[in-house]
């Protein structure tokens, strides 16, 4: 991860993110050591419960045999974001051209980082290279702490519940193996096709107006306006009508990883997780945000974009089921052909009909 192997200073990026990001709650070494403790234990136990919910059982056993576990703090989280971004755009990203630029874009990438270090409660990284196993697991122990706390939930259920999420996206990535080379090349693909066209700087205009209207919208008091399917408006700034095309079926395939990993974690019945129904509730409400300053961060930040990809998921992932089960849900595991498009996402009858006739 060189620092001026591209026009993005990864190593800037890390420092800025890890010298921003705030610690998070404390607690008793006691207290500390237990919270890891409980974190590893449920992530061990995670993918039994995912197996027995969708069916997965190989898959599942292959997860919680070799895929990495890491309890990590806000920096930690950010310096492994950096580094699949940097695997991803890998050759990618034209060398910086103007001096400093490099190291202005790698201070940009670690402001946004230490923005959303704080939100992040776990992350199943599948495009990192890691020993053992189809990717690994982050789980941000003081994210974590801070939720449970702050919302007065049962701490045991609730950190089985965040593993349930995370281990169903491992067991999705182990159950469809060519789903990361899938995914990355799209991505790649759409960076890639970014970065080599001639209107940066205009594209760079675009982006600054939308930050200057986003964040004008949450001056006045108002609610802000709807925002793109896709995104925040840093992301819609940049993208044509062609690369919003790509993006929106990176999106659709997003939608339905979340989507299942969302249903599967309060599939768990209330015998595992006796508190499972309020944990949905009081999580639903935080994700809606809770001020002004918060609803503008997640516009600029595409956060909207993100809850939506877990609701719309969801729908598309219980419709399905309820047609044909999980064992027909699973048949986009068996190959990208399979994948639901966009529109099917937003109408799931339509990819029923069309795989299952």
């Amino acid at each position: 991860m060189g620092p001026m192997s591209s026009s993005v200073d990864w190593q800037v990026a890390v420092r800025r993110a890890g010298n921003l990001s705030r610690p998070g709650p404390s607690g008793t070494r006691a207290e500390l050591r237990a919270l890891i403790q409980v974190l590893r234990a449920a992530a061990a136990e995670a993918p039994e419960h995912v197996a027995e919910i969708t069916g997965l059982h190989g898959p599942a056993a292959q997860v919680a045999t070799t895929t990495p576990v890491y309890v990590v703090d806000r920096p930690r989280w950010a310096q492994a974001n950096v580094e699949m971004f940097a695997h991803l755009t890998d050759g990618l990203l034209p060398a910086a051209k103007l001096p400093g630029s490099a190291r202005m874009a790698g201070e940009e990438m670690g402001v946004m980082l230490a923005l959303l270090s704080p939100k992040v409660l776990g992350q199943f990284d599948p495009f990192t290279p890691a020993d053992g196993g189809p990717g690994r697991l982050l789980l941000v122990a003081p994210n974590v702490l801070k939720v449970e706390r702050e919302l007065n939930l049962d701490a045991m259920d609730f950190r089985l519940w965040v593993c349930l999420h995370e281990q169903t996206h491992a067991v999705q990535f182990a159950a469809a193996p060519w789903l990361v080379d899938h995914l990355s090349g799209r991505m790649r693909g759409l960076v890639g096709g970014v970065s080599s066209t001639t209107d940066g700087p205009e594209r760079l205009a675009r982006a600054a107006r939308a930050v200057v209207e986003a964040l004008a919208s949450g001056v006045v008091g108002g609610p802000p306006g709807p925002t793109s399917d896709l995104g925040g408006p840093l992301v819609d700034a940049f993208l044509d009508e062609d690369e919003r095309a790509a993006m929106a079926e990176i999106v659709a395939v997003m939608s339905l990883l979340e989507g299942h990993a969302d249903v599967v974690m309060d599939a768990v019945g209330p015998a595992r997780l006796p508190s499972v129904r309020r944990i949905r509730a009081a999580f639903e409400k935080r994700r809606d945000g809770t001020s002004t300053l918060d609803v503008l961060l997640r516009r600029l930040l595409g956060m909207d974009a993100k809850v939506a990809q877990y609701r719309n998921g969801a729908r598309f992932v219980r419709a399905v089921v309820e047609q044909v089960g999980h064992e027909g849900l699973n048949a986009v595991w068996t190959a990208p052909e399979l994948l639901p498009t966009a529109a099917e996402v937003a109408d799931p009858v339509t990819w029923v009909r069309r795989v299952h006739g």
